[in-house]
């Protein structure tokens, strides 16, 4: 259609905008998604509500979002902004916002992800806003997980957490649970990494009759990383691949590349490199195509493992050069850590001396940065599957110490707020 004859073709009201915008939504719930993709383009194009428009620009950031499009995704997010700017609406803004927010947590922009969160808890909206608060405060914790900011990342999930409950919200609850699965993974509190997805498939099954089958799916794939890491191998596969039955029938590319990075990481558990190595390369494939640079850096550092378990010490190190490179363009310490930690051993028993100390001088720095060590006894955390205990201040403990010494308030608090002079 030429632009003359687009001019003249009839603008779309309020009512008919809002009977599209459903149309779309059964499509795409009855996983037709190109169907309702073209459905609800259309309606963006011709709609003169900016109501509608706002709305259908949210149909179409999760929609993108789910298929793993997540450059599609920022473009409707700032749609979205600019026509809430247009609305004046403080509501529509701090929604508008939020979904930035996700977007560059999705392509691991972190920092911005940050920002945009802070934008949203600042703005004066309505009750309206404030509902949305429990998901900025997720993604918030999300983004400072990449950033491996492990005490702020906590104190956001367990800010969104009290929103889902005083909103009475199950869906949220049930996203927090497997973040917060996800952080006690990294942690190595294996007990703690298992108990939340697990907690996350109890609200599936108890109130997740009407939900999205894709909240099954992320429980099941964060208890099956949590049963790997236990090395309880069986379990783990048999979860992986309920989830990844879910995400190929929804076409949810992003799951589908995190399943198949777990399954390269069962095989390599069990020494299969020859069954390991392929899933690791579809999941990069996938990983590099959508952006996952953080998902890409643990692919390499599987990889690097393989070859480690295949004694090609050069190729390790030519995967963990890769890992470290994603790792530094993101802020993701941990990532780092673990890149001088394995490059120590390598040097190590290559007897490069140079290499090895500038190796220990990378991996000690890092430790430093990362605040990963008990305000107790000073012994690292993180380092070996141990049982961990977050204090209301988010600070974290080795519960043993807790236990033995027992605690009137934080002692990272207590020093962090005593003054000098005043000691």
């Amino acid at each position: 259609m030429n632009i003359f004859m687009r001019r003249l073709a009839p603008e779309m009201g309020q009512d008919q905008t809002k009977q599209q915008i459903e149309k779309g939504l059964r499509l795409y719930q009855s996983n037709q998604t190109d169907k309702a993709l073209h459905v609800w383009t259309k309606v963006l194009e011709k709609t003169s509500d900016p109501g509608g428009k706002f709305r259908v620009l949210g149909c179409l950031i999760t929609a993108h979002s789910e298929m793993g499009k997540y450059k599609d995704m920022l473009k409707y997010a700032l749609d979205q902004i600019d026509t809430a700017r247009e609305m004046e609406d403080p509501d529509y803004l701090t929604e508008g916002y939020l979904n930035l927010a996700r977007s560059n947590e999705k392509l691991c922009d972190f920092q911005k992800t940050v920002s945009y969160c802070k934008t949203c808890l600042n703005m004066q909206g309505t009750t309206v806003s404030l509902q949305l608060n429990g998901q900025v405060c997720l993604s918030m914790g999300n983004a400072f997980l990449g950033l491996s900011v492990f005490q702020k990342a906590l104190e956001s999930y367990e800010k969104a957490l009290r929103y889902a409950h005083n909103n009475d919200d199950k869906m949220l609850e049930c996203r927090v649970c497997c973040s917060l699965g996800n952080i006690y993974v990294q942690l190595k509190d294996y007990e703690k990494a298992l108990f939340f997805p697990c907690k996350a498939a109890e609200l599936v099954n108890d109130y997740g009759k009407g939900w999205s089958l894709k909240y099954r799916a992320m429980s099941q794939y964060h208890m099956s990383v949590a049963y790997r890491k236990l090395e309880r191998l069986p379990d783990a596969m048999e979860c992986c691949e309920e989830s990844m039955k879910i995400a190929l029938q929804h076409g949810d590319r992003p799951l589908q590349a995190l399943c198949l990075l777990n399954f390269a990481d069962i095989h390599r558990c069990r020494h299969d490199v020859d069954k390991a190595f392929p899933r690791y390369e579809s999941a990069l494939a996938i990983m590099t195509e959508i952006g996952n640079r953080l998902g890409q850096a643990h692919v390499y550092l599987g990889v690097a493992k393989c070859w480690l378990l295949q004694k090609e010490l050069d190729k390790a190190l030519d995967s963990l050069q890769r890992a470290q490179e994603l790792a530094d363009g993101m802020g993701n310490k941990l990532c780092t850590l673990k890149v001088h930690c394995l490059s120590e051993g390598i040097y190590r028993s290559q007897g490069k001396q140079e290499q090895l100390r500038e190796q220990v001088v990378k991996f000690l720095q890092c430790v430093e940065e990362l605040e990963l060590y008990c305000g107790m006894c000073g012994e690292s955390i993180g380092d070996r599957d141990q049982k961990l205990q977050a204090l209301p201040c988010s600070h974290i403990f080795h519960l043993k110490c807790l236990q033995t010494n027992g605690t009137k308030g934080c002692p990272k608090c207590f020093k962090s707020s005593m003054k000098p002079g005043f000691v």
